[in-house]
């Protein structure tokens, strides 16, 4: 059945979330100073005309000159084989595939999806994807879209000024479609996080991004909504509560950034509702107060430490009203409670209606997510709670979705951060098929070192210019050992191959 509802279609390349694996090779650093403001002030644009019929046109120009240089473009490049190669239709995710025929997939995919093809079917493909990104330190750390850079072999930004540099991936969040990165570049010119709180609707904002591989592009709008939940995340545990917005967002727009009119960040551009894959009238961003907690985990913790209340939500409505027979009209209705859940534990019951967090209203699920999602496992909660025309209040200690009630850092041997790439030791089941004593499982790769080798992922290290590595720990201990510059030679082997396989790099 044909669908009537508008396609919400990410402003980059289209790929799965995928969640980082055990070791998520990035080490901390306590240098990183990120900028904010909490509370800016809305600039009012007023319009003056001599006569009636004659209008003076706003100004953007000293916004659009102080944030030009911290919006950057990116390209990133991921070389494919096997059944990956070919590009087919059911890729898209469910909500799309009714909105376009194998034409408008060429033509919306074609050039910047699958930018280069092999001559017969040997050897891989490279695969060419384009965005944007925010600079947010003058060191060089950059935040942009997960699925700008997702799954890629190499990332180059270009600057404003033209430079160029290769980028490393410090961190992703799927749940937030977030990835910070870093280049070797210092005194950049970086962005002001804002209060995303603070940011009304109707206040004028600007669209900074690198639409159509165009350089720096500014479009002017305002908000138009926040809060907004689009489903267009493939993980199980998404954040989506986009600032909506009229400024026009394009393809290439993604990870750029979404300004208030003092030239602060107010979020980063993600996706575009339209039935076509252009600009149709709305865009979404990831609200600042998002970014800066996604930030801050990657940096202090090596991943994103969010906290849960462990319940199945809904938003009031009247249906719901008038089927539950509930005394409120609006809120957060509480499905059911997931086993040993935080809110549980506290006193919330199946039926409860929850109206604040921390003092701060909540209309709708959205919300809801965003406000708990903030804070960390082990922080304490403010729930004021509707149950059967009587409010209560609650104090909740949040776990983590695993139910853990603590963060916890990943502590990682700073030689390795540099490999990009996410670690595990091969576990006995794996060595016994494969008939090796043990080894280091890639199971993910960032852009960096390996990647560059040609590695693909599952890759089990089993030695190290010919010495035995069983942990990771050993391969640490045997790549600290190496001078600067000096080669390195891995070798290892796949599941699905035979045989041994040979990566070298330098240190």
């Amino acid at each position: 059945m044909k669908r009537t509802i508008l396609a919400i279609i990410l402003s980059a390349v289209l790929g799965s979330a995928t969640t980082v694996g055990i070791l998520e090779l990035i080490e901390k650093d306590d240098s990183v100073k990120i900028e904010y403001i909490n509370s800016t002030p809305v600039k009012n644009v007023s319009v003056k005309g001599a006569a009636a019929t004659k209008v003076d046109p706003m100004d953007f120009t000293a916004v659009a000159e102080k944030v030009m240089p911290s919006v950057v473009h990116i390209k990133s490049e991921s070389r494919v084989s096997g059944p990956e190669q070919t590009f087919e239709h059911r890729q898209l995710p469910d909500p799309f595939r009714d909105f376009f025929d194998d034409h408008m997939l060429d033509n919306f995919f074609g050039p910047r999806f699958w930018h280069q093809r092999p001559h017969g079917n040997n050897g891989p493909m490279l695969r060419i994807g384009t965005g944007s990104g925010v600079i947010i330190n003058e060191n060089g750390y950059i935040v942009t879209n997960n699925h700008v850079i997702d799954q890629a072999d190499d990332i180059e930004i270009t600057l404003d000024d033209n430079r160029m540099f290769k980028a490393d991936v410090i961190g992703t969040d799927p749940s937030t479609d977030l990835a910070l990165l870093k280049i070797d570049a210092k005194n950049l010119q970086a962005l002001p996080l804002v209060d995303s709180d603070s940011a009304k609707v109707g206040e004028w904002v600007l669209a900074v991004g690198n639409p159509f591989n165009l350089n720096s592009t500014v479009t002017a709008g305002i908000i138009s909504a926040k809060g907004r939940t689009l489903n267009i995340l493939d993980d199980k545990s998404a954040v989506e509560s986009f600032i909506q917005t009229d400024a026009a967002i394009n393809q290439g727009n993604s990870g750029g950034a979404l300004v208030n009119l003092q030239g602060g960040l107010v979020g980063i551009c993600s996706a575009i509702a339209s039935p076509t894959g252009a600009y149709a009238g709305y865009g979404f961003a990831v609200p600042t107060n998002i970014v800066k907690k996604v930030v801050e985990d990657l940096l202090a913790y090596g991943e994103v430490q969010r906290g849960a209340l462990g319940i199945m939500i809904t938003d009031v409505n009247r249906n719901l009203v008038k089927e539950k027979n509930l005394e409120v009209a609006t809120g957060v209705y509480v499905d059911s409670l997931l086993e040993n859940s935080a809110a549980g534990q506290a006193g919330v019951k199946p039926g409860d209606v929850i109206l604040e967090v921390d003092g701060r209203k909540v209309r709708t699920s959205s919300e809801l997510r965003e406000l708990i999602a903030r804070h960390h496992p082990g922080d304490k909660v403010k729930l004021k709670v509707d149950r059967f025309g009587k409010v209560n209040d609650f104090t909740i200690t949040l776990t983590s979705p695993e139910g853990k009630s603590k963060t916890s850092r990943k502590d990682l041997p700073p030689v390795l951060s540099s490999l990009g790439a996410a670690l595990r030791d091969a576990d006995e089941k794996t060595c016994q098929r494969l008939g090796i004593d043990g080894g280091v499982e890639v199971t993910k790769l960032f852009s960096g070192k390996l990647s560059r080798t040609g590695m693909k992922e599952g890759f089990i290290i089993t030695a190290v210019d010919g010495k035995k590595v069983d942990s990771i720990q050993e391969l640490s201990s045997k790549l600290r050992s190496k001078k600067d510059g000096e080669g390195v030679m891995l070798e290892g082997v796949y599941e699905a191959g035979s045989g041994t396989y040979y990566y070298a790099f330098g240190v």
